[in-house]
């Protein structure tokens, strides 16, 4: 069995639920999982706490969710964590990818995702309530245009590649709106185009925060910045929301649980029976 560590350091929309898209049913028997968190907290007394624990856990396989990986304290966190020689993926967000060659450097695969945008922390006007709800929106946009697909499916693969003994090929993904919809399989074109814009919109979000929280001053100029970021991402969740519901309406809504062992099973017909990879394919290809 397969051993799979988690590791997150503060916060993005896509921490929430990274230990959980790979065992959506808690039913796979293949490999087992365990999570170390900081919390909200990125500060180095958080990283180095993390740094020890990370060194006492037995796995196989580990996995580094943070917000810009890149940041300094965030980079010696992984570093420290390479000298386990442990096959290792990071996860972050559109400021990590400054940290690109770096990741390069130590033979790490990543996944960057545009679309998990840095929340309004400003305390005029995020509490606990409009934190949630922002990480809702987030959620829904993540999970409706593909990302949460994308991730499961490449995570599995390195995955199955240390279960078997074979090369491991890492990811080196950023997520643009085009690569997420690719995953996620749309068959009606007007939903696809609607989850490019969802995408979009939500990542144009983070651009307005880092103004809002960072450079400027003024109440007066950063409140409005922070709560109209937290609406374009809300109208961003909506339109994902349309884009499922055309696929509903044609019942093409594709569905990709796993298996006990592991393996993953597609259908797109909700009443069907699910099918291997090369019949799904086949169909969506032929789909018009």
């Amino acid at each position: 069995m397969i051993k799979v560590g988690v590791v997150k350091v503060g916060n993005i929309g896509i921490s929430t639920i990274i230990d959980l898209i790979l065992d959506e049913r808690a039913d796979r028997d293949d490999f087992h999982i365990r999570t170390i968190s900081t919390g909200s907290k990125m500060g180095q007394n958080e990283v180095n706490d993390i740094i020890r624990r990370v060194k006492k856990i037995d796995v196989d396989l580990l996995l580094f969710i943070s917000p810009n990986p890149g940041a300094r304290q965030i980079k010696h966190a992984i570093e420290e964590i390479t000298k386990l020689n442990l096959p290792l993926i990071i996860i972050g967000d559109k400021p990590g990818e400054r940290a690109i060659p770096f990741m390069k450097e130590h033979d790490l695969g990543y996944v960057l995702i545009r679309a998990d945008a840095m929340i309004g922390a400003r305390r005029e006007f995020l509490d606990a309530t409009e934190m949630a709800l922002f990480n809702s929106y987030v959620l829904n946009v993540l999970s409706i245009t593909g990302v949460v697909r994308l991730l499961h499916e490449e995570i599995d693969k390195v995955l199955y590649s240390v279960k078997n003994k074979t090369p491991i090929v890492f990811p080196e993904i950023i997520v643009t709106a085009q690569k997420a919809v690719s995953y996620a399989r749309f068959s009606n074109p007007y939903a696809e185009a609607k989850a490019i814009a969802a995408y979009q919109i939500a990542a144009q979000v983070s651009e307005m925060d880092v103004t809002a929280c960072f450079r400027v001053s003024d109440p007066k100029e950063y409140i409005p910045l922070v709560v109209a970021a937290h609406e374009m991402m809300k109208s961003a969740s909506m339109l994902a929301e349309d884009a499922r519901e055309l696929e509903k309406t044609n019942d093409t809504v594709t569905r990709t649980p796993h298996k006990r062992d592991g393996s993953i099973a597609f259908k797109s017909k909700l009443l069907h029976n699910y099918e291997t990879e090369d019949e799904f394919e086949q169909w969506y290809s032929n789909r018009e």
